[in-house]
């Protein structure tokens, strides 16, 4: 009895430890999102006819499967995958999400831009969904080596993306710029992760937090700064920005759309698993170092957006000024801070890609991204100018738009939490935004017909018959609908972004231990 009872132990461990590592629930989406890009690069080998006519649909589906998966996962049971190494949490769903949509909306902007500057449609679009599936299982990675792997799944994706257009010199230097710190990122990332698993003996997060609260040390503080400058790198924060502009204006703009949205809502989920699930014993000391990094990225991101002549560089720093803004909630710490931050980064990916289809729709026309170039747009593009100014309102947090909510509920969980230093500035710096936002809708808007620039003036009719045309408009038109009245209709992603927080035991113990440190 006693052998028969040994045996199916032995049996049955292995099969529990296999559905333990194979745990296809929790990597449902991502496993759509593979087959995608598997799928597009299929095609591409058939020919750029077949690739250009089949890729779309493809993508669309992968994508749609894998939005359709993550709301099924939605306040269901948490399941773990790879071992314990990636978590499908509440937390890791709306970041998913996000990324997700971001990807969707990026592709339907891209299709004409890249058959116009003759770039292979099917590759672009699997090196873009290498780059999802990257970003999306950084979201959900409790373990440091799931954590590189999926970092660098996204960083050499994004490197590849960067220098797509093969000709343009720009490309190929933003993508070398890219390459160059990214590698050293990579490079500190791993270095402050050696330190972590010699100090506990384990690569996983909750492990390395259990033992450094029990025993902090020097050394643990200096993991503590590597890790957090590859997170700062991931989010361009200051001073860790100085690939940004950069790579931002040289790259194709489909690709810095998904970089502004997608690769930065990865960062700042990464940010949280790392800083709330492993360095809790040093609560203190990096709190302070992103409320530095916080009013630094608002302050220079704003200031030096003012000075600027191209739009895909206005928006490059005024992206390390958003996210100077969601690092606010980081700080807090409180449910309404996670809350805060999950609502921001739905509301910037709406309201940021929609102005990056205007840009792209006004470029694909004119071949010109400078922002004295759209002088007197109203008189020939009534969509783009309405789009793009309602779009840039929002990011300036003027109201009812969706940006304002996103805004107020950050400075409302700042102010409550005693945050007093970031509210102020994040304030000032608003006003400082909403200044150059609302710079280039009077150059739009108001510029009298025979003060136009000379590239509106020979502003082409449109054609929307044209092959990815309508795609473009449908993105854009959604992106602007969904941000001028997101605000007026916000409850719903209120709710979203409270459920978020509650459905994710990492923050709920997070919060506990903070209430009950503030009581005492």
């Amino acid at each position: 009895m006693g052998e028969l009872l040994s045996f199916q132990i032995f049996i049955n461990e292995p099969v529990e430890l296999l559905n333990l590592s194979l745990n296809a629930k929790a990597v449902l989406p991502e496993a759509a999102v593979l087959m995608a890009m598997l799928g597009t690069l299929l095609v591409d080998l058939a020919g750029e006819k077949i690739s250009a006519r089949w890729s779309p649909p493809i993508c669309y589906a992968g994508l749609g499967s894998a939005l359709i998966l993550l709301a099924m996962q939605w306040d269901g049971e948490i399941q773990e995958s790879f071992l314990g190494a990636f978590i499908a949490d509440n937390l890791a769903i709306a970041f998913r999400g996000v990324i997700v949509l971001s990807t969707l909306i990026s592709l339907l902007i891209s299709w004409r831009y890249a058959d116009q500057n003759g770039s292979p449609i099917g590759e672009f679009a699997a090196i873009l969904l290498a780059a999802t599936l990257g970003a999306m299982l950084l979201c959900g990675s409790t373990d440091l080596v799931s954590v590189f792997v999926s970092l660098e799944t996204l960083s050499v994706a994004s490197y590849l993306l960067s220098g797509y257009l093969k000709r343009d010199s720009r490309s190929s230097e933003a993508a070398l710029k890219y390459l160059l710190v990214g590698s050293a990122a990579a490079a500190v990332f791993l270095y402050g992760a050696s330190l972590l698993y010699g100090i506990s003996g384990s690569t996983n997060l909750k492990e390395i937090g259990t033992t450094l609260l029990s025993a902090p040390t020097p050394l643990s503080a200096l993991a503590l700064v590597f890790v957090l400058s590859t997170v700062a790198f991931k989010i361009a924060a200051v001073p860790f920005h100085q690939w940004t502009p950069d790579v931002y204006e040289g790259s194709p703009t489909p690709v810095v759309a998904f970089l502004s949205v997608g690769s930065k809502a990865a960062g700042f989920a990464l940010a949280i698993r790392i800083l709330i699930g492993c360095f809790s014993a040093f609560d203190t000391q990096w709190k302070l170092l992103f409320t530095v990094l916080a009013v630094l990225s608002m302050s220079l991101g704003n200031v030096v957006a003012l000075a600027q002549k191209s739009m895909k560089r206005m928006l490059a720093y005024s992206s390390i000024g958003q996210a100077g803004f969601v690092m606010i909630g980081l700080v807090c710490g409180t449910e309404d801070g996670f809350a805060a931050m999950v609502l921001y980064m739905a509301a910037y990916l709406f309201m940021n890609l929609g102005a990056f289809a205007c840009i792209i729709l006004f470029s694909i026309r004119t071949g010109s991204d400078q922002i004295s170039d759209y002088a007197g747009l109203y008189q020939k593009d009534p969509l783009i100018t309405l789009g793009l100014s309602l779009c840039l309102l929002s990011l300036g947090g003027i109201p009812p738009m969706l940006g304002f909510f996103g805004k107020i509920y950050l400075f409302f969980a700042g102010w409550a939490d005693g945050q007093y230093l970031l509210v102020t500035v994040g304030l000032v710096t608003s006003v400082i935004s909403i200044y150059y936002y609302i710079s280039v809708i009077k150059m739009m808007v108001v510029t009298e017909p025979k003060e136009a620039s000379d590239v509106v003036k020979a502003y082409p009719s449109i054609e929307w018959s044209i092959p990815g045309m309508s795609s473009l408009k449908v993105a854009l038109i959604f992106c602007v609908l969904v941000t001028a009245i997101g605000g007026i209709i916000s409850n719903p992603l209120f709710n979203f972004a409270d459920s978020a927080v509650n459905g994710t035991p990492l923050l709920r113990e997070a919060i506990t231990l903070a209430s009950k440190s503030s009581i005492g």
